[in-house]
């Protein structure tokens, strides 16, 4: 069963492997064990229970929690020829009745519903009816009451299962389960805890950063601007903040939707509309938005405050880069934030469940506090296993320059103690440093103050950010009222009276994530072009993966499509014809393209970059054959760190590999050192011990094979 699943996967999906972690998991199905199934978004773990569903009798239910991850879900198979459809609310009684009785004659071969259906006898009557020989249930976290989206209807789905005719076998799967979470999943859906299949929740191509202490609104415009053309996300802690977000960036001529609960259900639906089939490029949204959406193409998620807990946070986040291409994560981080989200808890009136989330959000606001590497508190946070430092996040790889700012805090210090204490805001005392001729500064009689215009070289925007770094430092404090206002914190007294010195780094530089290529935006917009003519997202068609792997192959004919990651059969044959013809076009009026991408792509390119599914996998057959890093990453147009954080991750899951050549013996016992006197929580310490022809990829190597062998390196493998 397992090669027909193989070969299943190479007909819909156009992946000629699977992932690490997806055979495990489809065959411990097939074996019928009731299983339960742990990948970070993009992982691929629809494709888990999908292969599943295609190779066993009958039709397959989906229990999963929101429409618009149904409807994205459904068309996703429909485009890869699989027979799928949804019940849910938005569909009419008569409508819903219809597909049902299709479901009966054996039409489709997946069927998702909402476990608010389960409620409903008559539905479960339906149901009875139906050959049902596997259970999937989406976003499984929402059956535990110790998870972050707890929801009732879930505890239904157990009493479902023991009322069908026949035992269907079960698969739960979730992005963002603890240890408490999954054992709480296994016991509702008695599941054998040993038919768990965790992949890890690291997630190699995104970047995660803390912004603090900077100017939120002029690093997100920066940010929007460099990336205009990019899809992104923008979450907000309240629906005040996402309808003032909205505003502004619409003001300054982006494309932009808006989603939050407070919205009319056609507000919401036409919002999302736009932003899944490409009209707009970024959504501001409360956390209401999100939960299933399968856009694959989000490059960036951007959280202009506090989440109130990791579990929100990862999976938020998660919804950038499902494609498997470098994306961003940035969390804006202001201390004001953590009383926000303290107020929305108590307003939330659930003081069973109060402690723990009051216990998440210190977690979450410890987060923005570390100095070690994200990814690192990321996975220890959910696995409680330790990962060598990622390499990639704001932390691992800042080498700003701090400079001594003593002087100016104490200036704000000063000016604030002589304005009064818990009486004003920042934006006031901004005016005040800056020696502003606003009528209520010159009312309060703040012009008269010795610290009046103290700071007046300077705008108010760059004082008013320097305050944000002061409360980032808890120098500042914030008392929330109908008016926040601020004094000075114990702490800052400190500084206030020389007896500590501050320093800031430089600020955080936005950056392009993706340089542009004429090719990849020519494909992308016959993409969207087809997606319009059918109605659905651009995703659906083709992921931006399979369009960048178009732009190296340059595909002439429909046996090249096919080797095409991402290119089944059904679509070869719906789409090939187009997406050849604007290849072939595109070269003809570009013939200098052609010759730069042909001396960077050889021959035999199409087969080493075909199993992208398990492209780490692919880097490796390479640099065992002799290729240097460098000319790896040139062939298979990646950067060298992907490169070698495929390597890294080989080393990780135990792939036979020379070591002496990763480490070379005579740097080790200088690693080793390094490492005793700096620890392993951070890359660069390590690094500034070492000499110059010592690399990163080195000192990351050396620490996964020195926890592999208990702190001892042996020979090589």
């Amino acid at each position: 069963m397992l090669e027909q699943a193989r070969q299943l996967l190479e007909k819909h999906y156009g992946f000629s492997s699977f992932r690490p972690g997806q055979e495990r998991a489809i065959q411990s199905v097939l074996e019928g064990n009731d299983t339960l199934c742990v990948m970070p978004t993009g992982g691929g773990k629809s494709i888990c229970y999908q292969i599943p569903a295609l190779v066993m009798e009958g039709t397959a239910i989906v229990i999963s929690p929101l429409i618009s991850l149904m409807k994205d879900q459904v068309d996703a198979l429909l485009q890869a020829g699989i027979p799928a459809a949804y019940i849910n609310s938005s569909l009419s009684a008569a409508e819903a009745a219809e597909r049902m009785s299709s479901a009966k004659e054996g039409k489709y071969q997946l069927l998702y519903i909402a476990p608010e259906r389960l409620e409903s006898p008559e539905f479960m009557s339906r149901l009875m009816e139906l050959p049902i020989p596997l259970i999937a249930v989406d976003e499984a976290h929402c059956i535990s009451q110790w998870g972050h989206d707890f929801r009732p209807s879930y505890q239904r789905i157990s009493r479902m299962i023991d009322r069908l005719p026949q035992k269907p076998a079960v698969m739960a799967l979730t992005a963002t389960a603890t240890e408490k979470v999954r054992e709480d999943i296994c016991l509702s859906l008695n599941i054998d805890e040993s038919n768990t299949v965790i992949t890890g929740f690291a997630r190699e191509n995104l970047s995660f950063s803390v912004i603090k202490g900077q100017d939120r609104q002029r690093f997100l415009k920066e940010f929007l601007k460099k990336n205009a053309s990019e899809s992104g996300i923008i979450y907000a802690a309240t629906r005040k903040n996402v309808d003032q977000l909205h505003e502004g960036l619409m003001k300054n001529g982006i494309s932009v939707s808006k989603y939050h609960a407070g919205m009319s259900d056609n507000e919401r639906i036409s919002g999302q509309e736009d932003f899944l089939l490409d009209r707009t490029t970024v959504m501001v949204a409360t956390n209401a938005f999100g939960m299933g959406i399968d856009k694959s193409n989000i490059r960036y998620v951007i959280h202009y405050q506090l989440p109130k807990n990791m579990e929100s946070y990862y999976q938020e986040a998660g919804r950038a880069g499902r494609d498997g291409l470098d994306s961003e994560c940035i969390l804006l981080y202001s201390p004001q934030d953590v009383q926000v989200q303290r107020f929305l808890i108590d307003q939330s009136g659930d003081r069973f469940r109060m402690p723990q989330e009051l216990e998440k959000l210190q977690l979450m606001t410890d987060y923005c506090h570390t100095e070690g590497c994200l990814q690192q508190k990321i996975v220890r946070y959910f696995s409680g296993n330790d990962i060598p430092p990622c390499g990639r996040c704001g932390n691992c790889t800042d080498n700003r320059e701090s400079r001594d700012v003593t002087k100016d805090a104490q200036m704000v210090l000063s000016c604030l103690v002589r304005m009064g204490q818990k009486r004003y805001g920042k934006a006031l005392l901004a005016q005040v440093l800056t020696g502003s001729q606003n009528k209520k500064v010159l009312d309060f009689g703040f012009s008269s103050l010795p610290t009046y215009g103290i700071m007046k070289n300077r705008s108010a925007k760059d004082v008013t950010s320097f305050i944000e770094f002061l409360i980032s430092q808890e120098l500042i404090a914030v008392e929330h009222g109908t008016y926040p206002v601020i004094y000075v914190h114990p702490n800052g007294k400190d500084v206030l009276t020389g007896n500590r010195t501050l320093f800031r780094k430089e600020a955080v530089q936005t950056r392009e994530i993706a340089s542009g290529d004429e090719l990849f935006e020519a494909l992308r917009a016959v993409r969207k072009s087809l997606a319009e003519k059918e109605s659905v997202p651009p995703f659906v068609i083709f992921s931006d993966t399979a369009l960048k792997d178009m732009c190296i192959r340059q595909p002439a004919d429909e046996a090249d499509f096919l080797n095409v990651s991402g290119v089944g059969q059904h679509k070869a044959d719906k789409y090939g014809k187009a997406f050849i013809e604007a290849i072939h076009s595109f070269k003809v009026q570009h013939p200098d393209y052609e010759q730069a991408t042909d001396a960077a792509a050889p021959a035999e390119k199409p087969s080493r970059s075909k199993a992208s599914a398990n492209s780490h996998l692919d880097t490796l057959k390479m640099y065992k054959e002799g290729i240097p890093v460098q000319d790896i990453a040139a062939e298979r147009d990646l950067s060298v760190m992907t490169v070698e954080n495929h390597l890294i991750k080989c080393l990780e899951s135990g792939e036979e590999m020379n070591r002496e050549k990763l480490v070379p013996t005579e740097y080790r016992s200088q690693i080793e050192e390094a490492v005793k006197m700096a620890g392993s929580d951070r890359l660069k310490p390590i690094k500034e011990l070492l000499p110059e022809g010592i690399s990163y990829f080195m000192i990351k190597a050396y620490l996964v094979m020195a926890g592999q062998n208990e702190n001892k390196i042996e020979g090589d493998a």
